[in-house]
């Protein structure tokens, strides 16, 4: 019985991620309920991070004003507006001896005790990363916010819920418009969410084009 309904649960994922697509046209009067936008974000928040450091933030823009005035730095996309909620993915600009400390502490806070393994490395990432090039630094900080963007794409589809990932805009006018900057951050990403409104958007009919799996996937046995 365990094993059919783990075969039903991924049937249902998989059939989510064929559904997904990268929405053109956003209906503005659908608003994603509170609860499906709380489990997308938790997704994205429970994602893997290189030594567990979750070095970077999600900045939720609902404000119309605020998403009036990054639309046009970002290629006047209209799911930027047109869309319920705006998530911007911002990484730290720098990865810091606070920044670290702040995260192993908190790793022997939630456990409760501190080990001399885990401390061994604290001190192994101490004496390495706060040293190297702060835009070597921001980049790699960047790739772990990716992870969090495949989450939050992932169970966005599997709430029903529509989305569009986005690098084209202008990274510094985000930053600016945020104020992303004095928070020791930097705009990676933009993921608008909504409900996709057939009749704007002329890549919702086509089918998904995908590599062949013999094409994309190669097995070492």
């Amino acid at each position: 019985m365990n094993n059919i309904q783990t075969s039903t649960a991924a049937d249902s994922l998989i059939d989510k991620l064929q559904w997904r697509y990268a929405t053109k046209g956003m209906d503005a009067t659908k608003v994603v309920p509170a609860d499906k936008l709380e489990r997308i974000l938790e997704a994205a928040r429970l994602a893997p991070t290189s030594s567990g450091l979750q070095p970077y933030e999600i900045i939720v823009v609902t404000n119309k004003a605020v998403r009036e005035q990054i639309k046009p730095i970002a290629w006047n996309q209209a799911q930027i507006v047109d869309g319920s909620h705006l998530l911007v993915f911002a990484a730290w600009d720098n990865y810091t001896v606070e920044r670290i400390n702040m995260m192993f502490d908190l790793t022997n806070e939630v456990r409760g005790f501190k080990n001399e393994g885990w401390e061994n490395y604290r001190n192994m990432l101490l004496g390495s990363y706060p040293q190297r090039d702060a835009e070597v630094n921001f980049q790699h900080a960047a790739r772990q916010a990716y992870i969090g963007l495949s989450a939050a794409l992932i169970a966005a589809a599997y709430e029903g819920v529509d989305s569009t990932p986005m690098e084209g805009f202008d990274v510094n006018a985000l930053d600016k418009i945020l104020n992303l900057r004095e928070r020791g951050l930097r705009s990676v990403a933009i993921l608008p969410i909504g409900y996709r409104k057939e009749e704007n958007d002329w890549l919702v009919k086509l089918k998904k084009v995908r590599r062949a799996r013999e094409d994309f996937i190669t097995e070492v046995n």
